[in-house]
């Protein structure tokens, strides 16, 4: 079942919400399925006058297309305010964070947050967008370069092997989930090229506060040494730790008796339950590529990088850093 995002439009309401990408990307879903529009146009709980409109709009020779769709939406929205706010001053300013590798998201939010100024990301994105038209590299500061996601072929990803005492994460509380408290961590690695050398990075699943280390090798005395060290000053604030099954988590036990909380393990193959590591993970990518051998990186690197990580306003965070939080917090624990 496809997942209905908020409204873009509702009769009883005196404001208009564009449609989202991700609205676009169920449009096209549903309608490739055979679903009627007064059927989309519940599904993603938006007035079916809405979806017309969207449709006899963005309709073309090909049919209905995505990235047709959102284009043309974007083209006429900043034709509708003829760019009177992207002045050379805030296009630098914006410049300066995407060089910092902030998202399009991020800028937008931060923007308004700290300045008082009201610029979509999908405006960013079209100024990325023309930046590289005319030759610019811009681009390269996203995450994904505008590349397509890919998902992931799992049948790929066999041979995991057996944890002694494994807890499997359905014995998790289900507090978990919600986000509701700081304390619950998710582990990874983010190996190097030709398994030289290798990140441990460590997130909070409610702060998203991130804490790394490059390790030489990736055996389980080494990561659990390098986890102890990241997770020491914290100490207070780990209840929970969930890994994938790498062999590299076999020493979970000594986890659980030195910063006294509880280890678990996610399913095969369900990288989703560990989402926010591996999101991390993909931020990281874009200052070390699959291309990168860590045992040239140095720690002093690492260690840059993840404060710059910290630092970036979250939108899921209302557009605060996880470093404000998690320091809100240890206060708060320490008092």
């Amino acid at each position: 079942m496809l997942i209905a995002f908020s409204p873009a439009r509702d009769a009883t309401m005196k404001t208009y919400k564009q449609l989202t990408y991700e609205q676009r990307c169920q449009i096209y879903a549903l309608k490739k399925i055979g679903m009627s529009q007064n059927k989309i146009a519940k599904q993603l709980n938006v007035n079916q006058s809405t979806l017309s409109r969207e449709l006899s709009r963005n309709t073309g020779k090909r049919g209905y297309r995505i990235n047709q769709a959102q284009q043309a939406a974007v083209k006429r929205r900043i034709e509708a305010r003829k760019a009177i706010k992207m002045t050379s001053t805030l296009i630098a300013l914006i410049n300066v964070k995407l060089g910092e590798k902030w998202s399009p998201d991020q800028i937008s939010g931060w923007l308004k947050k700290e300045h008082g100024t009201s610029i979509s990301d999908e405006t960013i994105y079209q100024h990325i967008c023309s930046n590289k038209r005319s030759g610019g590299q811009l681009f390269q500061y996203l995450r994904r370069k505008g590349k397509a996601y890919q998902a992931r072929n799992k049948d790929k990803q066999a041979g995991r092997g057996f944890i002694k005492n494994r807890v499997s994460i359905d014995e998790r509380p289900n507090i978990v989930d919600t986000r509701s408290r700081v304390g619950d961590w998710e582990i990874d690695l983010v190996i190097g090229k030709g398994h030289s050398g290798a990140l441990v990075t460590i997130v909070e699943r409610k702060t998203r506060f991130t804490v790394s280390t490059r390790i030489d090798d990736k055996s389980a005395k080494t990561v659990t040494a390098a986890t102890l060290a990241l997770l020491k000053p914290f100490k207070n604030a780990v209840l929970t730790i969930t890994a994938d099954n790498g062999k590299e988590f076999a020493y979970h036990e000594e986890l659980t008796k030195k910063l006294k909380c509880a280890v678990y393990f996610a399913d095969p193959y369900c990288s989703w339950q560990r989402g926010l590591n591996e999101n991390t993970n993909g931020l990281l990518r874009q200052y070390w590529p699959k291309s990168t051998d860590f045992k040239k990186v140095s720690n002093s690197l690492v260690k840059e990088v993840i404060l710059k990580l910290n630092d970036r306003p979250r939108k899921k965070l209302d557009y605060n850093t996880p470093a404000k939080l998690m320091a809100e917090h240890m206060v708060a624990i320490a008092a």
